[in-house]
């Protein structure tokens, strides 16, 4: 089989560096499964592991990108056979083994998952690892006792790829949506996808947060970590319930006990990462279902596997709004 072509992370002069590259099927990461990857997702993590950020890959050379949807090529596990659609997103990939920036990938059985009905390829990977963490986070949310008619839900990074998909999926479920932005520009695309409400991020002055605020929200889905968690703590209603699944804004975080102790509030971290196979898949069926959002096509917009560097250098820069999803094979990969 010819070299494939793959967008790489090398150390090299001690620093991490991306690049395109080819290379050979032998060289791969092992895995049971060897995906021909059709698609791929830009996420955050994607950018910055790209763009040589500290860190965030754990072996060198890697080949980049934390999700993958493509058709199996061949398979040592009985349950996925040649043709078989599949998906992968997080677990590892681009980090600590090959990730979907390659024509192929080899891919722990573990870590795949049949490609669900009612999910086409680009829809897969305009939900990704992205998707899935939204889905993750509202069924955390519901486990907690979160129900439409308690109350505002507040989305935060809303122009994000978690955001918008949040927005979607809680507006859909029946919840009434408030999306915070840094983007005041983008209201009336954010209630397209179900925004009730479009708060500024710049009418807030997080410097002056108190311990108990004024009690607002019922729920919240937070990606921007640091002065913005602590001030939807205090803001919370009490029982309310903040799934943690960021810190575009940074990893500190102060807080006084008091909105815990006096108004019960929880904070629930997100991680798709530790996701078992079972709950994995079962999630995967439900976006695939009832959970599936009906704006992707406002969310998505697909790129060639060619400009994969212009959308890291654009989302680092705050340029993007929603997902964008990679051409990795096929006469679109290279425009």
């Amino acid at each position: 089989m010819n070299p494939c072509k793959a967008f790489r992370v090398f150390q090299e002069g001690g620093r991490a560096q991306g690049r395109f590259t080819e290379m050979r099927l032998e060289e791969l990461a092992p895995g049971e499964v060897l995906v021909k990857v059709e698609l791929s997702s830009v996420n955050y993590k994607d950018a910055l592991a790209g763009t040589g950020a500290p860190g965030l890959i754990r072996r060198f050379p890697c080949t980049a990108g934390i999700d993958l949807c493509g058709t199996v090529a061949e398979s040592a596990d009985p349950e996925f056979k040649p043709g078989d659609g599949v998906l992968a997103t997080c677990c590892g990939l681009g980090e600590s083994q090959d990730g979907g920036y390659a024509e192929y990938c080899r891919v722990p059985s573990a870590w795949a998952v049949p490609l669900p009905a009612g999910l086409s390829p680009f829809e897969a990977m305009a939900l990704g690892t992205a998707g899935f963490t939204a889905a993750l986070a509202l069924q955390r949310l519901e486990h907690e006792g979160l129900r439409p008619g308690q109350g505002p839900v507040i989305v935060t990074g809303a122009t994000g790829g978690v955001g918008s998909l949040s927005i979607c999926l809680l507006a859909q479920a029946g919840y009434r949506v408030t999306a915070l932005t840094g983007k005041p520009d983008q209201e009336g695309w954010l209630k397209g996808l179900g925004a009730s409400e479009v708060l500024r991020r710049d009418s807030l002055d997080f410097s002056r947060i108190k311990p108990l605020g004024q009690a607002v929200w019922a729920g919240a889905v937070d990606s921007l970590g640091a002065q913005a968690l602590s001030w939807l703590a205090s803001t919370m209603l009490p029982g309310g319930a903040i799934a943690s699944i960021g810190l575009a804004a940074g990893a500190a975080f102060s807080a006084t006990v008091m909105p815990f102790i006096l108004r019960g509030v929880s904070i629930l971290g997100i991680n798709a990462l530790s996701v078992e196979a079972a709950p994995r898949r079962a999630l995967w069926r439900r976006l695939a279902g009832e959970l599936k959002p009906r704006a992707l096509d406002s969310i998505a917009e697909p790129i060639g596997f060619a400009q994969l560097p212009e959308a890291f250098s654009r989302m680092l820069a705050g340029k993007v709004r929603g997902r964008s999803v990679v051409r990795i094979s096929g006469p679109e990969a290279s425009r």
